[in-house]
């Protein structure tokens, strides 16, 4: 299989009770799967936080069981690390591909802290592992000398950056130009394939995953001339409310998903008008045919 270049953080399809729809979930990963696009398992946008450890084992499970045909990534975060080494145990034993892992949520670590922390991780793991920059979310930047004393790990495969911040990506990129840097902000990826961007890492592929992949590639290959204001204004519609909600409701309208049900603390409450997704979907598929 040739390197995946989009991988889609995908949402996880609920029950009205907010219990897990598995026959959504297999209906999401053909998608993917048809599109060829990799898979992000029990990530933000998947909600992994929200689910026990038992739910988030009975997830990567069923997802590992479909025999898919594109490489599937499991999600890694949160505060105990015992908690996150049992995970990659549990996860080593299935046919998955890859992990990602966050820095630690609200500790807020320094150097050497994320050091071990990270090193702890890709000891335990038999997969190889993006580590995930998004400071918006654990309250805390990657050091990027962190990267410097992780580099020569077997484990270690890629950076996912998701801070909003051209600057620091280019100081990633920097600072470890060999170590493959994946964009996980679908609307400043025209701007990181400048300074050596290799991929994206999606919330708009779980709505347009055949789309997104096009937008992917004419990113990379630096035709981005008409890729605006299409795309900006529809990664701005997917974030108009905190994400997932926007995704969810706008897969269920599209009847992707059978419910757009969310775990508190998300609510859909928090996107009042929903109108302008549906606009920003129509006018991503007709950029799409003017485009493939």
């Amino acid at each position: 299989m040739n390197e995946i270049r989009l991988w889609t953080a995908l949402i996880t399809p609920m029950n009205p009770d907010g219990s897990v729809h598995y026959e959504d979930l297999k209906r999401l990963l053909k998608r993917q799967e048809d599109a060829g696009n990799g898979v992000l398992v029990l990530g933000s946008t998947g909600e992994g936080i929200t689910f026990s450890e038992e739910e988030k084992r009975e997830i990567i499970k069923f997802t590992a069981s479909q025999n898919l045909k594109i490489p599937i990534m499991a999600g890694v975060g949160g505060i105990r690390l015992e908690t996150q080494l049992e995970w990659i145990d549990y996860c080593n034993e299935l046919d998955i591909d890859s992990y990602l892992l966050v820095t630690p949520l609200y500790s807020k670590p320094g150097r050497y802290g994320q050091t071990e922390w990270f090193s702890a991780l890709l000891d335990r793991s038999d997969k190889r592992c993006m580590i995930y920059n998004i400071p918006s979310r654990t309250g805390v930047k990657l050091v990027p000398e962190v990267l410097l004393d992780l580099k020569c790990h077997a484990n270690l495969w890629a950076v996912k950056e998701a801070s909003g911040s051209i600057n620091d990506f280019k100081n990633f990129r920097n600072t470890v130009p060999e170590l493959p840097l994946f964009s996980g902000d679908d609307a400043l990826l025209p701007e990181f394939t400048e300074f050596g961007c290799v991929g994206l890492v999606s919330v708009a592929a779980n709505v347009w995953p055949i789309e997104t992949k096009l937008y992917v590639e004419k990113c990379l290959t630096g035709d981005v001339d008409n890729l605006k204001p299409t795309w900006s204004e529809a990664v701005k519609a997917l974030f108009s409310a905190p994400n997932p909600i926007p995704s969810k409701i706008l897969l269920h309208s599209k009847k992707e998903i059978t419910n757009g049900t969310l775990r508190t603390p998300l609510s859909e409450k928090d996107l009042s008008d929903s109108s302008h997704l549906l606009d920003v979907d129509r006018a991503v598929q007709e950029w799409y045919l003017k485009n493939k």
